[in-house]
């Protein structure tokens, strides 16, 4: 896979603020980590060596306050084994669903300044990723 899905377009950020804001969202992340983090050369860990896996848990480490304050949480998390159907390229190290109370909530959390210095572990964790806004559903027991 040579995409480099890291942080939103300018556009697709849009799209997502005008969504309405007001309803709980649940944002799927999946996420390939780098082989090494990729951090900008001025950083104290530039010359660290450390892996993706190892920088994505940094950004874990230094967001999961933030997540918390905004009401957020993880309710699931799962490992990768295969694709039945999609792009076989297409495979994750990390998958989860995080929930937020509303949409202005992970709004706060990525505008707060604290996340603002953290999500500098997840730029240099991330070969690519998919963020996936979902909204509440009604029938949520039935399939089709």
């Amino acid at each position: 896979m040579t995409d480099t899905h890291i942080d939103p377009s300018r556009a697709q950020f849009e799209a997502f603020k005008n969504l309405d804001r007001d309803q709980p969202i649940e944002m799927l992340n999946l996420v390939r980590f780098r082989d090494l983090a990729n951090y900008p050369g001025d950083h104290e860990l530039a010359r660290d060596g450390l892996s993706g896996a190892q920088a994505y848990a940094l950004y874990g480490k230094h967001t999961a306050a933030i997540l918390k304050k905004v009401g957020g949480s993880i309710v699931w998390r799962a490992q990768f084994e295969t694709t039945l159907i999609g792009p076989v390229a297409e495979a994750w190290d990390a998958m989860f669903i995080a929930r937020y109370p509303t949409a202005h909530a992970f709004m706060a959390m990525v505008t707060d300044p604290d996340y603002q210095v953290a999500v500098v572990h997840r730029q240099a964790a991330v070969a690519t990723s998919r963020l996936i806004r979902t909204g509440p559903t009604t029938g949520a027991a039935q399939f089709g």
